[in-house]
């Protein structure tokens, strides 16, 4: 899996600050750029996160390229309807067919038959395109482990809902680890607008009820360490 941060907003907390500021204040929108420290930064953009004043966020976006995930993540994925996907297609492009395998799929001694399965069928899909048969059908023997890229752009509010539902314990292993490295590149361009983010638990008690890890200590562990805090 190769996920990389490809543009994001210009200083992104100043804007966020600029747009709460608007918001309770008379000013033009020309005096409101004046002056604006780091110190206001940081005030405005923590008390909005603290509010639940998330609009404001909207007006950041970041756009990740994903490579190397699977068809089952990706459609995982779009189910996300706040954002914009551009996805390789399988109508057009002839798919090379390399493809994900689960770690416990890994693990385990039907490992060989499912990498002859996955064999069988990239040898079929070559079979049915030299017949002549058109991709956008050939592709039909293609399984949901089939290698996938995308584009992903969602806004700074939308990311803190992702973060929230994909990086919890709970998520599905593959795109739990997306999450992660999107999380990890957002972080880095805003500490302050992600300072917050991640599963629940991050912020209060697990939402999850009945089905939690009962590990929450462990997961503010493990999202300290995403954003380099301390472990």
């Amino acid at each position: 899996m190769n996920v990389v941060l490809l543009q994001n907003t210009p200083e992104p907390e100043r804007l966020v600050a600029l747009a709460a500021r608007l918001c309770y204040s008379p000013a033009r929108i020309a005096d409101l750029q004046e002056d604006v420290s780091r110190k206001d930064i940081r005030k405005l953009v923590r008390r909005v996160l603290s509010m639940g004043h998330a609009s404001v966020l909207e007006h950041v976006v970041f756009t990740y390229g994903v490579e190397g995930i699977s068809r089952a993540t990706s459609h995982q994925l779009v189910r996300h309807r706040i954002a914009s996907y551009s996805q390789q297609s399988q109508r057009y492009v002839a798919a090379t067919f390399g493809y994900v395998t689960p770690g416990t799929i890994g693990r385990n001694p039907l490992l060989g038959k499912f990498g002859k399965h996955m064999k069988n069928g990239a040898a079929l899909y070559k079979e049915l395109l030299a017949a002549g048969i058109p991709a956008e059908d050939a592709r039909f023997v293609l399984p949901n482990a089939t290698e996938t890229k995308i584009l992903i752009t969602m806004n700074a509010r939308e990311l803190h809902h992702f973060f929230a539902l994909r990086i919890c314990r709970r998520a599905q292993w593959e795109i739990r680890e997306m999450a992660q490295r999107m999380l990890v590149l957002a972080n880095e361009k805003a500490p302050l607008l992600f300072e917050t983010s991640g599963p629940g638990c991050v912020r209060g008690r697990c939402p999850e009820g009945k089905m939690t890890c009962g590990d929450p200590g462990g997961v503010r562990r493990e999202i300290a360490a995403l954003k380099g805090g301390t472990t």
